[in-house]
């Protein structure tokens, strides 16, 4: 599969978060939280915290950080890593395209994190 559309490009404003489903390359739905960071630029990583298995989308954005609102985990927008306990397990990043006025995802393809 390749990348699929999550949203136009001024549908998110900077610092802001939202849940997209997109579809997985065995048909299943795949959760992602598409955040704009405070520079403007898009990532995506999975929606569910590694730690509390709840929506990082529904967290706070702060710069390049994502905040899980259920323990206050923080998670590295463009790496998946955590740096903020309690999670210590990084979550699953996407690469992310902007062709024109769409954002894409392609969430066949997560990056490796180091």
């Amino acid at each position: 599969m390749t990348a699929q559309f999550a949203c136009a490009v001024d549908e998110l404003a900077p610092e802001e978060a939202r849940l997209v489903e997109l579809t997985g390359v065995d048909g299943a739905p795949v959760p992602v939280a598409l955040v704009r960071d405070g520079d403007g630029a898009y990532h995506a990583l999975s929606d569910v915290c590694s730690h509390g298995a709840v929506s990082l989308s529904d967290g706070e954005v702060e710069g390049c950080l994502v905040e899980c609102w259920l323990h206050g985990s923080q998670f590295d927008v463009r790496t998946g890593k955590p740096v903020q306990l309690p999670a210590t397990r990084p979550v699953p990043v996407y690469p992310v395209t902007v062709e024109g006025d769409q954002v894409m995802v392609d969430v066949d393809a997560p990056v490796a994190v180091a």
